[in-house]
């Protein structure tokens, strides 16, 4: 092979491999990056929005929904086959109770009394979480994977706070209090479903 045809190739195989090299691109929401992509379960995620939950007038924390492939309606979010994962990265600090309180609250005003009352296990479990993790601190980060075959697995800061919850439906009933049809914060859910902000 001549070396003027070599260099081309050789060119544009370094290329592909700086390429593969860098890091995960990644979207800025307050100042937070957030991957654009995540694995769970071996499965390669797609952000498919994010935004930031205010309450009153308080930012509280940003918000990333990670998903197989692209949604734009709660329906078709909730109706997803596979691994999925949301991300909340604190921007104030949020007592244990007051945030559990504020989850237990956005379950309770989106999933009907027939739904919960299959679910009380597991929101007494996850009602735990909060009240033994204690206050929740700026630029925390708490993630929450539906597994398959496993459940739902939380993860704060990268250490496990709590043995994985079995029930799907548990999972939607988590993924409502952003997606459901009384959203804790109405401006974030059209961004997780992938709205840009205006």
């Amino acid at each position: 092979m001549k070396l003027s045809s070599a260099i081309p190739r050789l060119m544009g195989g370094l290329l592909c491999a700086m390429a593969l090299a860098l890091p995960a691109a990644a979207v800025e929401v307050e100042g937070v990056k957030l991957d654009e992509t995540a694995k769970v379960a071996g499965k390669d995620l797609k952000l498919n929005g994010a935004g930031v939950r205010t309450r009153a007038i308080f930012k509280v924390y940003v918000m990333g929904l990670y998903l197989p492939e692209k949604k734009k309606t709660p329906a078709e979010v909730l109706a997803v086959d596979g691994p999925r994962r949301f991300t909340l990265v604190m921007l104030r600090d949020v007592s244990g109770e007051d945030f559990g309180e504020a989850f237990m609250s956005g379950i309770n005003k989106n999933t009907d009394k027939a739904e919960k009352s299959k679910l009380v296990s597991q929101m007494a479990k996850f009602g735990e979480i909060f009240t033994t993790q204690g206050s929740l601190k700026k630029g925390d980060t708490l993630i929450t994977d539906w597994v398959p075959g496993t459940g739902t697995v939380m993860t704060l800061n990268g250490k496990s706070v709590s043995e994985p919850l079995p029930d799907l439906a548990f999972y939607n009933a988590l993924l409502k209090i952003w997606l459901g049809d009384k959203p804790a914060d109405t401006t974030l859910k059209p961004l997780l479903l992938g709205e840009k902000a205006s």
